[in-house]
């Protein structure tokens, strides 16, 4: 029984599971096969590694302050964030990964980075 690639229907040989006749058909086949849901992975983590630059920048440091309209001028997105931590006091703090902000008075903004 002679098989044929998924991708582009070459017969295949080699290994009795093999289902692509090459790298190129494989990677081609998977690329096409997740491309709507690689798009929002994509775009979220290219978000992510923007805020988590930003935060970096202001804050290297790692602790110090930074008014909303300094994160916004950078193109801050207070949207994405990967975790939120609630001390045992109540107040909410956002990270991006290690580097996290709480909300102060007047539009300024804690930044910390959390220690490993």
């Amino acid at each position: 029984m002679t098989k044929s690639c998924l991708e582009c229907g070459e017969k295949i040989i080699g290994r009795a599971d093999k289902k692509f006749c090459s790298d190129y058909c494989r990677n081609a086949y998977n690329n096409k096969l997740n491309k709507d849901s690689k798009n929002l992975i994509r775009n979220t983590n290219n978000r992510l590694r923007k805020n988590y630059r930003i935060l970096e920048e202001l804050n290297p440091n790692g602790k110090s302050k930074a008014t909303k309209s300094q994160l916004l001028s950078k193109d801050f997105s207070f949207e994405f964030f990967t975790s939120i931590y609630t001390t045992k006091k109540g107040t909410v703090y956002y990270f991006v990964y290690d580097q996290g902000y709480l909300p102060l008075e007047n539009d300024y903004f804690a930044l910390v980075k959390k220690l490993d």
